[in-house]
């Protein structure tokens, strides 16, 4: 199971494996009690974890950097029922750089139960190796001779005319 297949739905508790998407939602997998079942997009939304950032006293960072200090860290990991206090005690020694003007008490409790989850799932925390696009841009690009390229379609010279004014008599009754 790889880390940029796990999401997050809103009104679901836990976290999920996507296992299929659909235009009206997806499929997905508990990683708690490995349940399946069809969420509908219309009623929930999707939040992959390899999108999340944290904001930070400094630029933003992906939650990826959040879990790896959290798993780098001497300290102990905080019950995730624990008070708003403790965890964010509890962050402010293992990433002071955050911001926790803008980080709730709510959303340290879900890194903290994410993490758990994720652990307990042994999945690998790390963003994918690279995007589609930074695969396409590395690519040779390929030239088209006149003989592989499909022939130009046919426009209409009044199509790409420019309008010209009418005027043309009105009967009037």
């Amino acid at each position: 199971m790889n880390y940029n297949k796990i999401v997050s739905v809103t009104g679901m508790g836990g976290l999920y494996e996507l296992v299929s998407s659909k235009a009206d939602g997806g499929i997905v997998r508990s990683l708690e009690d490995k349940s399946t079942k069809f969420v509908s997009n219309r009623v929930h939304s999707f939040s992959h974890l390899e999108s999340i950032e944290i904001y930070t006293v400094k630029d933003n960072v992906n939650l990826v950097d959040i879990f790896a200090a959290m798993k780098e860290s001497k300290e102990t990991l905080p019950d995730a029922k624990a008070d708003a206090k403790a965890i964010k005690a509890y962050f402010e020694k293992v990433y002071p750089d955050m911001d926790f003007d803008r980080v709730y008490g709510s959303d340290m409790k879900k890194m903290v139960k994410w993490f758990e989850v994720l652990n307990k799932a042994n999945i690998d925390i790390k963003l994918s190796s690279g995007s589609d696009e930074d695969a396409q841009s590395d690519a040779p690009v390929e030239k088209k001779t006149a003989a592989s390229s499909k022939p130009a379609a046919k426009t209409s010279a009044v199509k790409n005319a420019p309008a010209k004014k009418i005027n043309s008599p009105r009967k009037m009754a």
